[in-house]
């Protein structure tokens, strides 16, 4: 087995999970069963790790899903619509 993904909580190692399980890779998540004794906060880095065969296909789906990305920003050219900030007609701003 090696290690494809060390995410830094469990909601990020589920998701890098499923992707793998979708696209037909075996997945064993290690340091999962640590998060019993503290609740929701893992002990460590919770590793997603695949067999050897598969690690190159798997870093492909991981490097897929850009996690820990910032959404791309918003385009500079698209002004807001005034009127969507009206009150509807007969109604008094607050």
């Amino acid at each position: 087995m090696k290690v494809v993904y060390e995410a830094a909580h469990l909601i990020d190692a589920h998701l890098v999970r499923h992707a793998l399980e979708a696209a037909g890779i075996p997945v064993f998540m290690k340091g999962e069963a640590l998060l019993g004794g503290l609740g929701e906060l893992p002990f460590g880095p919770v590793q997603v790790c695949v067999p050897e065969a598969a690690w190159p296909e798997a870093r492909e789906v991981v490097d897929a899903l850009s996690l820990g990305e910032p959404p791309p920003p918003a385009s500079a050219s698209a002004e807001p619509d005034p009127t969507e900030a009206m009150p509807p007609p007969g109604w008094l701003p607050a």
